[in-house]
């Protein structure tokens, strides 16, 4: 599905008004601090919950203000080339903040609904900002968000599952740093935490085969000197040798030394190397950029084969990208119909990014104080 209008009251600097979006590409253009990277943030809440920006509901709230709303109308998604450019309404979505109660509502369709996931697996939404390039050179927690993303829209069961595990985790962790708790209420989380992560983890190596088989195909298709030597590998969190309440059992004092779980599904990881060797540690600041690039036109192509839409949320890629890495990556996701806001502070030039004979539908929207304007 694709967000084909986006309205907004009391976020940011927006200004509210109504804005009406194409479902295939939207190229957004102002001066710093004028509302474009806030736009993009808007959208990001109806399909993230969230922002990808900062933490805290807080931040996104216009001063003095106790409550902010985010609405979006989407339609069907594009099943084929004519469904591209669709503005037929098929779904309303609404995400609103109260910071005074500290409660969120959430609306479909004009009936509340209690679970963020039914509206997120409306629009996939996927990030592509200066910060997304940690997912190499970051923590395992970064990789764990961008694999978690996969699992979550192409398995429906994901969410309620992790949600399990790590309430199963949290409990688990208080036991150890009881140092009253008697050892067999310990195994029995062990063995519930055991069950769980078997699940978890059947569920992840299934959206990382899936990603591996899309991400190989798409390196044979770009030139980069470094595909032979490339390998993704997923690391489930133990030796999985073992089972997991085993190796629970044998770093028991370990783990209550430490204080908290140190195996299992909230320690996996994708392990990116080349020729044997940690990406971070060998890839230079631009080979990661392109790298990180690839993976997330992989996550595209997965979904584009389940018949899913990702929107795509570009901010400033102008600073991070050059123009052959821009318009490979424009061409690629214009291949997998998906929608696409694109911003920068300068105009962009379409005819830099797609030949005359592949040109999408596109929109052009220029963005001064909060306001938004067709171009």
């Amino acid at each position: 599905m694709a967000l084909i209008r986006l309205q907004t009251e009391h976020f940011r600097n927006l200004t509210g008004d109504g804005v009406d979006f194409s479902p295939a590409f939207n190229l957004i253009h102002g001066e710093n601090g004028s509302g474009k990277s806030s736009v993009l943030e808007a959208i990001g809440y109806l399909g993230l919950g969230r922002s990808f920006r900062v933490h805290r509901h807080q931040a996104v709230c216009c001063h003095g203000e106790k409550r902010f709303t985010v609405f979006g109308a989407l339609n069907n998604g594009a099943t084929d080339v004519s469904d591209m450019v669709s503005t037929e309404v098929a779904h309303r979505v609404g995400f609103a903040r109260d910071l005074a109660d500290k409660e969120t509502l959430l609306r479909h369709n004009g009936e509340s609904v209690r679970s963020l996931s039914s509206l997120a697996r409306l629009l996939p939404v996927s990030v592509i900002d200066p910060g997304v390039f940690e997912i190499v050179g970051g923590s395992p927690g970064k990789r764990r968000q961008f694999l978690d993303w996969s699992v979550f829209h192409v398995e429906p069961s994901f969410a309620s599952l992790w949600q399990q595990c790590q309430r199963v985790t949290s409990q688990r962790n208080q036991a150890l740093r009881d140092g009253r708790m008697d050892d067999h209420l310990l195994r029995v989380w062990d063995r519930q935490y055991g069950v769980l992560a078997e699940q978890v983890t059947e569920a992840r190596q299934a959206a990382v085969t899936a990603f591996q088989q899309a991400f190989e195909t798409l390196l044979e298709e770009v030139e980069t000197p470094w595909v032979d030597g490339l390998k993704v590998d997923f690391y489930p969190g133990w030796d999985v040798k073992q089972s997991l309440v085993d190796v629970l059992m044998s770093h028991r004092e370990q783990e209550r030394r430490m204080g908290h779980t140190l195996y299992g599904p909230n320690r996996a990881d994708l392990r990116l190397r080349y020729q044997g060797r940690p990406v971070a540690e060998t890839f230079s600041r631009g080979q990661q950029k392109t790298l990180v690039i690839l993976m997330k036109i992989a996550q595209g192509m997965v979904l584009s084969g389940l018949g899913k839409q990702v929107t795509f949320l570009l901010d400033d890629i102008n600073a991070e990208l050059d123009l052959g890495h821009r318009a490979m990556l424009a061409n690629k996701l214009h291949e997998l119909r998906c929608q696409v806001f694109m911003t920068s502070i300068e105009r962009p030039r379409p005819d830099e990014l797609w030949r005359e004979d592949s040109l999408p539908e596109y929109r052009m929207f220029h963005v001064e104080h909060g306001r938004l304007t067709e171009e």
